[in-house]
């Protein structure tokens, strides 16, 4: 299936793995690049920029297939050392990069100077718009429904994807909700050229993650997942577990005087001890609500085989059949 995100990025798919953190490791970037798609690297899941040139080495001895690198530009006092970061990304030969959170303008110009394709992460047309502005070569829209943080304008994606394709001129993959062929073919009709998998790539055999994870997707369902830190205008879908039971109760509690600092607990610190050692109720953790529709955990090359497939067999059978009606 040739899109304009295929050709951008040269791969055989039109399906990206997105960044995760403590998920985006080599195993499963490569799992996907070798399945076709483009497998990313979560970048600030690395300690340091010598350890993510590390793991892009690592990554490199899994797969020759294109490969990219989530960088999300954090508004934070101590900021990561983003020179070092992108220095890693360069001298690792990666020609793509996801960029998310704060505006990436700052970094565009050594990213281009080196060949390196940026699809930035949006939740709204206004930003996707600015991303276009600034140089970027697509972008991934997402809406209301994806794990992590969906913005505050709350616009899920049958309506931000026909709004994107109207404003935009770069291509951009849709992204929450998305989680099998269908989820494909609904992607492209509403003027996408690829989409942006996340939690469904959690629930892989190659994910690097704990069972009790993978077997919490796959138990969840579309009303297990909640919106939390809406209050600090910094919303992230979760999946529910006591912990978020107890972040909610506190946002009740406190209303309009709620700081970061009372629930710094549920939140800050708590990926490790969830996704490498399965305490699932450390803290919140990003889920989409697409959760509902993820019933197995195949391999990632059954999972992308089989999306390809099932897209194939609507677009020439069952959509192909109302045409010729």
């Amino acid at each position: 299936m040739k899109t304009r995100i295929t050709e951008l990025f040269g791969i055989e798919h039109p399906i990206i793995q997105g960044g995760m953190h403590y998920v985006g490791f080599a195993e499963l970037a490569a799992a996907v690049s070798n399945a076709g798609g483009l497998g990313i690297i979560t970048g600030l899941t690395q300690k340091t920029p010598e350890a993510l040139a590390a793991e892009i080495r690592r990554c490199r001895e899994m797969t020759d297939k294109p490969i990219g690198v989530n960088l999300t530009f954090l508004p934070t006092v101590s900021s990561p050392d983003y020179p070092g970061y992108i220095r890693a990304i360069v001298e690792g030969g990666v020609k793509a990069v996801e960029t998310a959170g704060n505006n990436p303008q700052k970094w565009m110009p050594i990213l281009k100077e080196h060949g390196i394709r940026v699809i930035h992460k949006c939740t709204s047309v206004r930003h996707a718009l600015k991303a276009e502005a600034i140089g970027c070569d697509a972008v991934s829209v997402d809406g209301f429904e994806c794990g992590g943080h969906p913005g505050e304008d709350d616009v899920p994606n049958f309506i931000l994807l026909p709004r994107a394709a109207e404003s935009l001129k770069i291509p951009f993959v849709a992204s929450g909700g998305m989680a099998d062929g269908r989820s494909l073919v609904a992607a492209l009709a509403l003027g996408a050229e690829g989409m942006n998998m996340g939690t469904r790539f959690i629930a892989t055999q190659e994910a690097p993650v704990h069972e009790k994870v993978k077997q919490a997707i796959v138990a969840a369902s579309e009303l297990d997942t909640r919106l939390v830190m809406r209050p600090l205008r910094n919303t992230e879908r979760v999946l529910n577990n006591a912990a978020v039971e107890r972040l909610l109760e506190k946002e009740r509690r406190l209303g309009p005087e709620l700081k970061f600092e009372d629930i710094i607990g549920e939140v800050a610190g708590v990926y490790p001890r969830i996704m490498q050692q399965g305490d699932m109720d450390a803290g919140a953790w990003s889920c989409g609500m697409v959760a509902g529709l993820i019933h197995d955990i195949p391999t990632v090359k059954d999972l992308v085989d089989r999306i390809m497939a099932e897209a194939h067999q609507i677009i020439r059978g069952r959509l192909a059949a109302f045409d010729a009606a």
